[in-house]
């Protein structure tokens, strides 16, 4: 019997094989019912002494990251509180924000913080906050443990300043359901503080698309577009890195096979490409297991991909509304699952009324794709894509002209393999996105090279007695060099890993499923500003180890 299950619990979508899973395995099985909260900060001799459990009980530690806080200015701050909701369904937090008394208008730094509860069952869920149209945070949520957890995350929105100085309306949406099921309600709270100080340099203007089409001031020089681009909603393009080309025989089809590709176009000409980046819920690869305490990279802060469409400026300049669109290369036709707002930053030349410039160069190579079916006792599906784009363009200012050239290539290997009935299901992939941005103009040129890297090695077994097993180990890397006249001004190297191995059995009462699992998260980055190195070790619900190495 074809014992597929869907690899994720998420989003409202009820595509999961319920059959197999019961309820939600939220609730899970195993030892007698006991606390597994231990203080966030263990020394090496406090973690080994931590009661780890020899199975998942009805509670466990509230979820945590690895990856740092946001840092705050010393001084004076005021906080706004945004949206305090409660979501039970897919009816939209409504309300208004007005920006804070006592702190002025131009802020060293805004920190925006969401804290959460949940309790009983319930999937993952998307979210999203919009104030004034403009997008300023994207997340998804744990899975709560029948005894209800609590988490937060942090995210800096000073670039989002220009639209946090006026009154805006407010929409946020966690979409939900809830019944005699799945019980649990999500509790949201948002704040904004805002740090008084020396003015950080964000933005001039945030704008969004009106009807498809953007309107810059004519004098913008610089211009960046922002992408949250999310494959999600329970389908197949959650899941989209598993997709396999028609003639081989797998549950999620995709013509093209795996291979996504972010686009961004103005007026019918490309002018952006990106690798979006493989998220993984914390119901995701058939085991939540993995995620209860530590998330994937990414999960409940998704960062926006960015396209310096600089080199347009002197064409979007002319005062008119040009067309702006967003598409997934390799999406089956009339397919839905992804999700792509857009806003866009722009700089503005305070000493002119009209920035003029051309577009001086835009090539664009082949786009490569190619997956490979082989069939056998593990079929098996290899596929190699990629593509290269340059774009270059001047903008005459009133400081000089100023050239921007940007270059990006994208490249993606992959090997899926599974049985009949896809009782092994594994994946090892990796992504590649590569961008450097140069900017020549008055004094010497300055080039910023971004070497984006990211990584899927995991796989699904259903062995004897219906026992299910996730290992999988997901990959979020970086390296950023700036240089100018050819000399290095600053760099960053960053790494962030998570490993985990869990198993549960299918078909059973949630009392009889023996859940246990083993999820750890390595988040190092070091560069000229410093640096910070942080493990999370949780074992059956328990933190073992957060250890600090820098």
């Amino acid at each position: 019997m074809k014992r597929r299950i869907v690899m994720s619990m998420f989003a409202g979508a009820t595509l999961l094989a319920t059959s197999l899973l019961g309820a939600s395995p939220a609730q899970s099985a195993g030892a007698p019912a006991q606390s597994a909260r231990v203080p966030a900060q263990l020394s090496d001799e406090r973690a080994r002494s931590v009661d780890v459990p020899a199975e998942f009980g009805t509670d466990w530690h509230d979820p945590i990251t690895a990856a740092p806080p946001v840092t705050k200015p010393s001084g004076k701050s005021c906080q706004v509180t945004v949206a305090k909701a409660q979501f039970r369904d897919f009816t939209p937090y409504r309300g208004t924000y007005a920006p804070p008394d006592g702190c002025g208008d131009r802020w060293s730094k805004v920190v925006l913080r969401m804290d959460g509860k949940v309790k009983g069952r319930q999937y993952d869920r998307l979210g999203y906050l919009h104030i004034g149209g403009v997008e300023v945070f994207r997340t998804s949520t744990p899975e709560p443990s029948p005894d209800g957890i609590e988490w937060s995350v942090e995210k800096d929105v000073t670039r989002y300043g220009d639209t946090l100085r006026r009154g805006q309306d407010v929409e946020m949406l966690i979409g939900n359901v809830v019944n005699d099921t799945y019980t649990g309600i999500i509790d949201v709270k948002v704040t904004l503080t805002f740090y008084t100080g020396r003015p950080a340099a964000a933005p001039d203007r945030v704008l969004t698309l009106q009807d498809g089409t953007l309107t810059t001031p004519r004098n913008s020089e610089r211009i960046v577009a922002e992408v949250y681009a999310t494959g999600s909603g329970g389908g197949c393009e959650e899941f989209w890195y598993l997709s396999a080309p028609d003639p081989a025989p797998y549950s999620c089809k995709a013509a093209d096979g795996p291979y996504r590709e972010v686009q961004i176009k103005v007026d019918g000409q490309l002018a952006g490409i990106a690798a979006p980046f493989p998220h993984v819920w914390t119901g995701g690869w058939s085991n939540p297991f993995l995620w209860y305490v530590t998330p994937g990279p990414r999960a409940f802060d998704v960062k926006p991909i960015e396209y310096d469409l600089t080199p347009f400026a002197g064409l979007l300049n002319d005062g008119r509304p040009h067309r702006v669109e967003v598409l997934v290369v390799g999406v089956p036709e009339g397919q839905s699952g992804w999700s792509a707002p857009v806003n866009v930053l722009v700089w503005q030349d305070a000493k002119s009324a009209h920035v003029t410039g051309e577009l001086t160069e835009h090539r664009v190579g082949d786009l490569a794709n190619s997956s490979t079916y082989t069939p056998g006792s593990q079929h098996r599906v290899d596929t190699q894509g990629g593509h290269r784009l340059t774009v270059a363009g001047y903008v005459d200012t009133s400081h000089g002209r100023v050239t921007t050239t940007v270059r990006r290539s994208l490249a993606n290997d992959s090997a899926h393999r599974w049985t009949d009935g896809e009782n092994l299901d594994a994946l090892d992939a990796r992504w590649t996105d590569d961008q450097s941005v140069t900017v020549d103009g008055r004094g010497p040129a300055r080039t910023t090279r971004t070497q984006r890297t990211y990584t899927m090695d995991g796989s699904i077994t259903i062995g004897a007695g219906d026992r299910l097993r996730t290992v999988l180990t997901l990959g979020d890397r970086a390296s950023v060099a700036t240089t100018e006249g050819g000399r290095r001004t600053a760099w960053s190297w960053l790494d962030d890993t998570v490993e985990g191995d869990a198993a549960w059995t299918l078909n059973v009462p949630r009392d009889q499923r023996h859940a246990v699992g083993t999820t750890s998260e390595r988040y190092r980055w070091y560069g000229s500003g410093g640096c910070y190195d942080r493990s999370l070790t949780s074992v059956q619900g328990v933190l073992t180890e957060d250890r600090h190495r820098c």
